[in-house]
């Protein structure tokens, strides 16, 4: 345990389930007739977190997510297994755990500060910045109970990032908070892993798991079916969500059989089939080009990710010049078009096609998504072909960045995608040596300095009498 911050060993938990409020009360009076249904909200759950990793959690709702943070905060006993937490823990859980309403909140930050080990002496002297970071006023003196869910959020996140623990653990609870606030709390989240802290992050975001978190567990129906790197989790946690009902098992099975082996989101591999001839005549590659935009055939995403398709198919997503040109190794600033073409099998309503773009490590850059009927297309019958175009300027830095494609639409009464791919194309942009910009995004800046004098003024000294 020396590495690892906590350790949890083929934990099960087991709620019983009573279908009246009166059977509880019949089985304690005659045991040997049992009055309740089994629920395992966990099944042999295991992982291992090592020191100053941040661990994200994703699921369905009811996926066992919470009781998993419960049992390694210490506030639940599992059924079954083992886990050893190595430090000091501190956790933000459902909204208002831990806080006594009756209580003022000054009254509620010594006897949490306490409760996490602090003394009254170390929470006297922390009481400033915990009351400065929560922001609530006047109603730090106020009852607990005349308390907004926002400002019980932040009052529990300000104490429970103060003792600095070695271990934080947050719920979704912080999704309740404004955006200035939430930058806040993530801007600690940060601090406390720069300085080598341990933190479990529970979201249904999937870019706040990607952008925050070294590793992400998938669970679903209390079992642990996936630890990977993030954004190798969420991509098939989402494509889990829309998997069809009939397939569901078959796909948690897919899941829980994937290789235990870190995936670099750079890997490429040979050219898709869907590759048109003409196409592959234009590809020209890399080492005959000293400059501009082009096309490198071996540029190709190897881990795309295809949602179990609802009566259509998506083909030959690619970038290519207003001219026509394919290419992706593109120019900063230039103007491009990414298009694909879809094939309906099934008769679609209300169809919708999207894009976006994604940085390496999963962050949603933006895109764009247009109903159909805007384009006059108010029904697609099947054996049609759709084909796709989205314009836009590249406004992005230098990097390699992935693409999605998505078509989706009302079949037999139910709105869902028809087709998705993830990471279905990749293209780079090439480095400007005459750009200023910075970070991910090019915001088109363009710096100017004025020069108000070429001396520096001095005040005359004054010699004292």
């Amino acid at each position: 345990m020396d590495d690892l911050a906590i350790s949890v060993q083929n934990v099960s938990k087991c709620f019983r389930r009573y279908r009246h409020p009166t059977d509880r009360l019949k089985e304690l009076l005659f045991p040997s007739r049992q009055k309740y249904e089994e629920f395992w909200a966990l099944r042999n759950v295991s992982l291992e977190i090592p020191r100053g990793q941040t661990l994200g959690i994703v699921g369905r709702n009811g996926s066992g997510k919470s009781t998993l943070l419960q049992i390694i905060v210490g506030t639940l006993m599992p059924t079954s297994g083992e886990v050893k937490v190595n430090g000091r823990i501190s956790a933000l859980l459902e909204l208002g755990s831990g806080f006594n309403p009756e209580f003022t909140g000054r009254q509620n930050v010594f006897f949490n500060g306490q409760l996490l080990g602090l003394s009254r002496q170390q929470i006297e002297e922390r009481f400033d910045d915990i009351a400065g970071f929560a922001d609530i006023g006047d109603f730090i003196d106020q009852p607990a109970k005349t308390y907004s869910s926002g400002m019980f959020v932040r009052l529990a996140f300000a104490v429970a990032t103060s003792v600095d623990p070695d271990i934080l653990v947050v719920d979704e609870a912080l999704a309740v908070g404004d955006e200035a606030f939430q930058r806040k709390c993530f801007s600690r989240i940060s601090a406390l892993q720069s300085r080598g802290g341990t933190t479990l992050f529970v979201s249904h975001s999937a870019d706040k798991i990607v952008e925050l978190c070294d590793r992400a567990l998938l669970l679903d129906r209390g079992e642990g079916l996936l630890a990977h790197e993030p954004k190798f989790v969420i991509d098939r946690y989402h494509k889990l969500i829309y998997a069809p009902v009939d397939r569901y098992e078959e796909f948690r099975e897919e899941i829980r059989n994937t290789p235990d082996r870190e995936v670099t989101p750079d890997e490429t591999c040979n050219a898709p089939p869907e590759l048109e001839a003409s196409e592959k005549k234009n590809a020209r590659s890399s080492e005959f080009q000293d400059d501009g935009d082009f096309y490198d055939p071996n540029l190709v995403p190897q881990n795309t990710i295809s949602y179990i398709p609802r009566g259509a198919k998506i083909l030959n997503p690619h970038i290519e010049t207003l001219d026509g040109r394919l290419v992706n190794h593109l120019t900063a600033r230039h103007e491009y078009v990414y298009s694909y073409t879809v094939t309906f099998y099934k008769t679609a309503h209300k169809v919708r096609f999207g894009m976006l773009v994604k940085t390496i490590s999963g962050l949603e850059l933006g895109g764009a998504s247009f109903v159909a009927s805007n384009q006059s297309i108010h029904c697609v019958e099947p054996n049609t072909t759709v084909t796709v175009r989205f314009r836009f300027r590249c406004l992005l830095n230098p990097g390699a960045y992935f693409l999605n494609a998505g078509v989706s639409g009302e079949v037999d009464g139910q709105f869902t995608y028809l087709a998705r791919g993830i990471d279905i194309a990749m293209f780079r942009v090439r480095p400007d040596r005459s750009s200023f910009a910075s970070g991910i995004v090019d915001l088109l800046v363009d710096p100017h300095v004025t020069v108000e004098s070429d001396r520096i003024a001095v005040e005359p000294k004054v010699e004292s009498l």
